[in-house]
């Protein structure tokens, strides 16, 4: 073998045979690789030392080739590189490390995200030879068409997660083949899908038993036919999370809300739901979080109803919602006894608000109250002094909040980080001088 640097102290070594790979193994007559190792920059091979050198450092050289490890060995160190730095480097080093780089525990959980590469003939070719894949992400893959998918859904019965988000290309045929041919499928993320509609809902709810997470945020074509075909038919469902869907109203909320008693995780971030829906939310008892931005018609009633009944609740989102009031938000630091999240951007607060949750709240950490207009340097500061709990205050464009008087809380307080724009700046700064950025003063005017 000849190392592939051209270097007039390095000159031809002696071939091995290299151990073999777990792949190989499984052969019946598996082929030798000690004349077909090539080396990189790094130069894995072993090559004879110069002519005055000790036959000693020799064999110590010899011992030193990566090759000379157990197979087992590099294929955990190749388990921390990507697909891409398996199949575009490591895998041209040599055919024993591409041998390596095809073993079947490296295309079990497959991530093509954002690799525009990635076309419909690549996912033939893993659904051909790899029948095992329980795990894809194709996200902004703008390359991949339905044919593409539809190959490796038919050719994977087990696969168990599909990641799809922005990939506006692709239309039903996808997501119904995935749903008729993966009946074990526990995990769909497909949002942002325009293309997407009730018909492949309703085939999940028909075949797909086991589903337990799904996202279809920004999928603008579904509606409450799809969402309650997929409630009624997933009751395993632990988390389901939508955003901006015009199309789902109450009636979804209160048909996951019935058949899915195991529900942990409900978004329904800008949908067209209104307290009466979310009332119906009362009844899920292992409920942990809890997102509902930008609700139009959200009443604080129904928000401390929720509280009250979902003891498990641990982080709550209610931000751009302007009916939210300084009453609420005490009876939330009163009733939450698990709560640790309180997201409360652009609500209607005051300082009274801050003052309850640093008086009543043991268990809350963070708080976020930015743009919230009418927070003052007193209602920072009360939170700050009275809260055992609080780890993390956001003020950001909190205009009545001076800076100085966070600067000096920032010293007062060190394990609380809070959050405005000149701290976010510093904290930006700091983190670049520690990764060794330094500014260029030759620019400098």
């Amino acid at each position: 073998m000849v190392c592939k640097r051209k270097c007039a102290e390095l000159q031809r070594c002696t071939p091995r045979k290299q151990p073999r790979c777990a792949f190989q193994e499984a052969m019946e007559n598996g082929e030798e690789r000690g004349d077909s190792r090539a080396s990189t920059s790094s130069s894995s091979c072993c090559c004879q030392p110069s002519q005055n050198e000790s036959s000693e450092e020799t064999k110590s050289a010899e011992n030193t080739d990566i090759n000379q490890l157990p197979s087992s060995i590099l294929l955990k160190v190749f388990s921390h590189l990507s697909v891409k730095e398996r199949c575009l480097g490591a895998s041209l080093v040599c055919k024993y490390w591409r041998d390596l780089c095809l073993d079947f525990q490296f295309w079990k959980q497959i991530d093509l995200s954002g690799l525009q590469q990635v076309k419909d003939d690549l996912l033939v070719k893993i659904a051909s030879r790899r029948q095992n894949v329980t795990e894809i992400n194709i996200s902004d893959c703008r390359n991949v068409q339905d044919q593409g998918v539809c190959s490796l859904a038919s050719h994977c019965p087990g696969l168990i997660k599909y990641t799809a988000y922005r990939c506006k290309q692709l239309s039903d045929v996808s997501l119904c083949t995935v749903a008729i041919h993966c009946p074990l499928l526990q995990k769909v993320h497909a949002g942002n899908q325009d293309k997407l509609t009730d018909h492949a809902l309703k085939l999940l709810g028909e075949h797909c038993k086991e589903l337990k997470d799904v996202h279809f945020g920004q999928c603008y074509s579904i509606s409450d036919e799809g969402l309650v075909a997929l409630a009624q038919g997933c009751s395993k469902l632990q988390r389901i999370y939508m955003q901006e869907n015009k199309l789902v109203t109450d009636k979804s909320v209160q048909a996951f809300a019935e058949n899915c008693p195991d529900l942990q995780f409900v978004g329904f971030m800008g949908c067209s739901v209104t307290s009466q829906g979310v009332i119906h939310l009362t009844r899920l008892q292992h409920l942990s979080s809890l997102d509902l931005r930008h609700i139009s018609e959200l009443n604080n009633e129904t928000v401390m109803e929720v509280v009250r009944k979902c003891r498990n609740l641990t982080s709550l989102n209610l931000c751009l919602n302007w009916t939210i009031n300084d009453r609420c938000v005490e009876i939330i630091a009163k009733e939450g006894r698990s709560l640790k999240e309180l997201y409360l951007v652009s609500c209607k607060i005051t300082d009274h608000a801050l003052i309850s949750i640093g008086q009543y709240s043991s268990t809350i950490e963070t708080v976020d109250a930015g743009w919230c207009k009418e927070i003052t340097d007193q209602g920072a500061t009360q939170i700050a002094r009275s809260s055992k709990s609080l780890r993390y205050l956001g003020l950001m464009r909190c205009d009545k909040v001076n800076e100085e008087t966070v600067e000096r809380l920032v010293l007062q307080y060190p394990h609380i980080v809070f959050s405005t724009v000149m701290q976010d700046c510093k904290r930006t700064l700091e983190r670049a001088y520690q990764m060794g950025w330094s500014p260029n003063t030759s620019t400098a005017s």
